[in-house]
């Protein structure tokens, strides 16, 4: 069990940054299993959070410390760090843009060669803003974002912000694999070419793959 705070589908693998101070990490997991195949510490007064790939390399926020960090994607070897104001949260792409949350209702689109800010949009939802924006991952021309301390998974127009709709993830994990570790569901990632999406949190004792149906 991880504390997720990153994850990610890449070729048959799940990528994964996690947190807490002395504890974050970036791992490579087998699907299947969830078999650690590959991992590298992050140092420790950094607290992991989100992470993507973007060509040939890694990159992963971490929560208060305004700097990323960037690892060859196959050998998880650093490359860099980069700045960037105020919290970092989650990240995911839309194969043109990094798109990265900081736990407020914005979403902040950087450039991916030099990871600076482009544009942002304010998540919305009948026009109220929708604060706490964490894991986020890009489906089908949507923005997936979890919601912290929530059950439920934002779909987000990337034009404008605005939610499009809800996924309700309540009664995934059943009162017997809940223990006193146990947090809140964090963690979205999607297969393209499977077209299968999978969701955990953390220090969740499963990864679940779901399918979406209209609620009646």
């Amino acid at each position: 069990m991880a504390f997720t705070q990153g994850l990610v589908y890449q070729d048959g693998v799940l990528y994964e940054g996690t947190g807490l101070e002395e504890q974050s990490s970036i791992r490579k997991v087998k699907l299947e299993t969830g078999e650690v195949l590959q991992k590298r510490d992050v140092p420790g007064q950094y607290f992991g959070e989100g992470i993507i790939i973007w060509k040939d390399r890694l990159l992963e926020l971490t929560w208060k410390a305004e700097k990323g960090f960037i690892y060859d994607a196959a050998t998880f070897a650093p490359k860099g760090e980069f700045p960037y104001p105020g919290e970092g949260w989650g990240l995911t792409t839309d194969g043109k843009s990094i798109i990265m949350s900081d736990g407020s209702a914005d979403l902040r689109f950087w450039d991916p060669e030099s990871l600076k800010e482009t544009r942002r949009i304010t998540v919305t939802d009948d026009g109220h803003p929708v604060t706490e924006l964490n894991e986020l991952e890009w489906v089908k021309g949507e923005i997936y974002a979890n919601v912290w301390q929530t059950d439920r998974i934002a779909r987000i127009d990337p034009k404008n912000g605005h939610v499009v709709g809800w996924i309700d993830c309540r009664g995934l994990l059943t009162p017997g694999d809940r223990t006193n570790q146990t947090d809140v569901l964090n963690g979205i990632a999607y297969d393209a070419k499977g077209d299968r999406l999978f969701v955990t949190g953390k220090k969740w004792p499963k990864l679940f793959e779901i399918k979406l149906v209209k609620r009646p």
